[in-house]
């Protein structure tokens, strides 16, 4: 990856998505913050980066449906994906100590992962925010003693927060998918052994089975199938599908065979597996 690749990311600096951002491309990146999932897609569409760095889905609080229809509605390229293990810990500024903490602050679903920690500590109230990040630079800037964030590792160093109780997430196997997503297609020679794809089918019973049914036959894995109402459509679906081959002609013949039975068939991306977290 050239230096300073250009990769918008939902959030600010230090946000779970740099991190996976960091984790896919190295450090040596230029983040561009945004404030919302389809602005990240409108810095791409306007070429003010180059990448997008987008969650699809988490371990515990499922697939983030929106943004599948933001990457078919912007037809951008799924060109790689990243998993990021989610450990919150509390911190506050240096000199803080537990006891004199009054306040909780996080995103929401952040929150929602630590309930069990905060049952313990029924006098610390809880205030939810946008950005896990953005809480503990809020305490930064703010000087805020009797404020602690949930947040992560990075967030801790970039604004000088000591970590006061780690890993307080209730479920220690809690992780986040990210997708790597760019204007056009993956760069020739990348190796390739998984694809994201969107259908539909007709509505008449065994449709969706025979398609399935065709990849099952090639040997071509199905990792997940996600569906999703057409909107404004009764009984109509868009099906997002990831698959996983060993043989990319297995693939190729799988795919030209399932177009005789779909509509609006759409490969969102073809490009290399990475499931370590």
């Amino acid at each position: 990856m050239k230096k300073g690749t250009r990769v918008a990311i939902q959030g600010i600096k230090a946000s779970f998505h740099e991190e996976a951002a960091f984790k896919f491309f190295g450090k040596d990146i230029q983040t561009i913050e945004c404030t919302s999932f389809k602005h990240t897609c409108e810095v791409l569409e306007n070429d003010g980066a180059d990448f997008v760095v987008m969650a699809i889905e988490n371990s515990i609080a499922g697939s983030l449906l929106p943004n599948y229809t933001l990457i078919r509605e912007y037809n951008f390229a799924v060109v790689g994906e990243v998993y990021l293990a989610i450990q919150l810990h509390l911190m506050a500024l240096p000199g803080v100590k537990f006891e004199d903490v009054k306040y909780a602050t996080s995103h929401p679903i952040a929150i929602r992962q630590c309930v069990d920690f905060f049952e313990d500590y029924p006098q610390i109230q809880i205030i939810e925010s946008n950005d896990t990040a953005a809480c503990a630079k809020r305490i930064k800037e703010e000087q805020l003693t009797d404020t602690v964030a949930i947040a992560n590792t990075l967030a801790a160093e970039l604004y000088g927060l000591n970590i006061i109780e780690r890993r307080i997430e209730s479920n220690k196997k809690n992780f986040t998918r990210f997708l790597i997503l760019k204007k056009g297609t993956a760069e020739e020679g990348t190796p390739i052994n998984k694809a994201s794809i969107c259908f539909q089918v007709s509505n008449h019973v065994g449709a969706l089975v025979k398609v399935l049914n065709i990849f099952a036959d090639q040997q071509v894995n199905l990792s997940k199938i996600q569906s999703m109402p057409v909107l404004g459509k009764r009984n109509e679906y868009y099906f997002y599908v990831d698959m996983e081959w060993k043989n990319m002609e297995a693939y190729d013949k799988a795919v030209r065979q399932a177009l005789k039975y779909t509509v609006n068939f759409t490969i969102m991306g073809e490009y290399q597996k990475n499931d370590k977290v």
